[in-house]
């Protein structure tokens, strides 16, 4: 499904021409080695991208496809590093980089000897001649000779040509690639008779993974294979099938503005059609990041017409059309599939606006998101004073998961936000709002609906939630009659006011008793008022204990009155 679904993408890109055909691929070059008709290196250029970004990035240029490496030495053909095409040893082995060098050359001489392009003649003449122990000689004359050597990808530039552009190499080199000496058989993604590869090519830019590229298919050790099969041959996939789906998904995954990354896994959506207006609409109702042609209220709007059924024209987006998520891992030398999903358009925004609006709640003053994105929700369940600021991969996976196809939100979400107000004493914007939208999601009658509103509700007699909301009172009791105090009740009880109200409200009773007794006539009255009718709400006793969702109620209960008590201080100012 995943391999079908990245293939048809590839087919779209082609028609658009945002991609190349099979054999070629898009790949990142830092330097050009300038050489003449006699096959004389005459110069060494840098090749940046032009961008305002402080450090310089490489350009991108349409090369023959790269070779999977990984201990064998394999040459790419008209580019690759300095230890193929210059012989450069950076890594303290000279052995090896000869060999590189030899690769290369072979390579060359195989697919441009019969040519008669000058372009190609003159390559293999710089093979020839070129003498890579005697090449630290140059580094004076040629500054940047140094800086290509030490990793970067280099490619050919003859008489100011670029030898890729030159129309008898790309022949030679399509007809290497196409040319097919093993035995076809079927394949698996498209069902028609192909060579099958044993490696298929690497993917690039999953963050975490090898930099050099890892795989999303393969077989590795004899504990995977079966029936004598080796390596890849356990799932056949076609030549054209395997450069397809990678070509495809390194195509997504090198457009940085529209990759995002929660936890460990790296996530990258498309419609079908390749139209990239509905990648920058769902990166911007998931995860906040706005695009140059809508705001805040166009994005709200467009949300809830696609949820309702109805196309936007003037963005140019289809409810019907079909619609992908995937999130990758890393996972050593291979990529594992952490979620895939494939729907309507339509209906992945039905589900998105559905969790903003369970996710809807009070918001303070300070607070400039209308909305909280995934990655604002998933920190919420975060130490922020620890050295790994990431979420629990697993949980992150799951909760993104669950607010794509609309299903119930994985437990270990509320565990670990219910965690973090424990460790911290602090019930922000964002955790309240996730207790909000899991138990609105994920039912339970001890944190029932009538506690579940965006901002307080003074008619709920719930117990927890009334807890929860005297306990904001007495705090703020505490701050009128003792203003900057460095250690409130919050900071002493609130773990035990939540979990073991009987053992603890007493205890606070007493203490705001005295702490009204410093206030003056008027505001003694106006927060007797409120005690009194919240105590009046809880009866003679109060609960022994509280369970997990009643104390998602007490939560509530106390994020609502204060949010409450600061915006009546606020009307007040």
């Amino acid at each position: 499904m995943i391999l079908q679904a990245l293939s048809a993408l590839y087919e779209d890109l082609v028609k658009q021409g945002a991609i190349g055909r099979p054999g070629w691929a898009q790949a990142k070059i830092s330097y050009a080695l300038c050489i003449n008709e006699a096959g004389e290196l005459e110069q060494i250029i840098p090749l940046f991208a032009d961008d305002d970004s402080k450090k310089p990035k490489p350009r991108q240029f349409n090369l023959p496809a790269p070779v999977k490496r990984t201990v064998k030495i394999e040459s790419n053909f008209l580019w690759d590093n300095s230890s193929y095409l210059l012989g450069f040893d950076s890594k303290g082995k000279p052995e090896r980089s000869a060999l590189c060098f030899e690769a290369a050359k072979a390579l060359h001489h195989q697919l441009l000897d019969r040519l008669e392009s000058h372009t190609a003649k003159s390559i293999l003449k710089f093979f020839d001649r070129w003498e890579p122990e005697k090449a630290s000689a140059l580094s004076g004359s040629m500054p940047d000779l140094q800086e290509a050597a030490s990793g970067a990808n280099l490619l050919f530039r003859v008489n100011g040509i670029f030898a890729h552009d030159d129309e008898a190499i790309q022949r030679a080199w399509q007809n290497y690639y196409d040319q097919s000496d093993g035995e076809k058989q079927q394949c698996l993604i498209t069902g028609e008779m192909d060579q099958i590869v044993a490696v298929h090519p690497a993917i690039k830019g999953v963050d975490g993974a090898q930099s050099s590229g890892a795989a999303l298919v393969s077989f590795n050790a004899s504990a995977f294979c079966s029936y004598g099969h080796e390596q890849n041959y356990n799932a056949p996939v076609g030549k054209y099938a395997a450069f397809a789906y990678t070509a495809a998904l390194n195509h997504l995954l090198s457009d940085r503005k529209n990759v995002q990354k929660i936890g460990d896994t790296t996530i990258v959506c498309w419609a079908k059609g390749a139209e990239p207006q509905y990648q920058a609409f769902t990166f911007a109702a998931l995860f906040g990041k706005q695009g140059d042609n809508f705001n805040e209220d166009d994005l709200r709007n467009c949300l809830r017409r696609l949820a309702a059924g109805q196309p936007v024209p003037e963005k140019k987006l289809d409810p019907a059309l079909t619609f992908y998520i995937l999130g990758l891992a890393p996972n050593a030398a291979r990529i594992s599939v952490r979620f895939f999903y494939q729907n309507a358009f339509g209906q992945l925004m039905k589900n998105i606006n559905a969790h903003h609006e369970r996710m809807n709640i009070v918001r303070p003053s300070f607070d400039r998101y209308p909305t909280i994105p995934l990655w604002a929700m998933l920190q919420e369940t975060v130490n922020q004073k620890s050295r790994d600021k990431s979420p629990n991969p697993v949980m992150a996976g799951a909760a993104a998961r669950a607010i794509f196809s609309g299903s119930l939100y994985p437990a270990a979400l509320l565990e670990q936000t219910m965690m973090r107000i424990r460790a911290e004493h602090k019930i922000s914007r964002g955790r309240a709002a996730i207790i909000k939208a899991f138990y609105l999601r994920n039912p339970n009658p001890d944190c029932p609906k009538e506690v579940l509103t965006v901002a307080l509700n003074e008619a709920s007699t719930n117990p927890a939630y009334t807890l929860g909301r005297l306990f904001s009172v007495y705090e703020a009791v505490q701050e009128a009659a003792n203003p900057g105090i460095n250690a409130t009740i919050k900071d002493k009880y609130f773990n035990s006011a939540a979990s073991t109200p009987a053992n603890i409200f007493p205890l606070l009773d007493n203490l705001c008793q005295k702490h009204l007794r410093k206030l003056s006539a008027g505001s003694r009255i106006w927060y007797e008022k409120q005690i009194i009718s919240l105590t009046g709400m809880l009866g003679e006793t109060y609960p022994a204990r509280l369970n997990l969702p009643q104390q998602g109620s007490f939560n509530l209960g106390y994020y609502h009155q204060t949010q409450k008590r600061f915006e009546s201080t606020k009307e007040e100012k």
